[in-house]
């Protein structure tokens, strides 16, 4: 992507990386819910704490907006979904 100022890659770079530790803690969960990873194991229980940690402030609006849908979690979608289109806003339409 080109970035000519210096705010806009700036921002581009916090999205790439919140975008990579949404994709982290989805595809954990993912490992999780199927019994691939273990959170007794310290390691595992450590990164997955400190990712819904981070995350949290982030989904927690979207939980309060969506309806209940019994045991289904869209929040992390619509969060991931959001990210997509300020990461397309910041690199093509937005002109500092």
């Amino acid at each position: 992507m080109n970035a000519p100022f210096p705010i806009q890659a700036i921002l581009l770079l916090i999205t790439g990386v919140v975008y990579y530790v949404m994709i982290a803690h989805i595809i954990m969960s993912w490992l999780i819910n199927f019994q691939v990873l273990n959170t007794r194991q310290p390691l595992v229980y450590q990164i997955w704490t400190g990712l819904t940690r981070l995350l949290e402030p982030v989904y927690r609006p979207i939980r309060n907006i969506l309806p209940p849908m019994s045991g289904l979690d869209l929040a992390p979608l619509v969060a991931f979904v959001g990210l997509m289109i300020i990461r397309i806003l910041i690199a093509g339409y937005i002109h500092f």
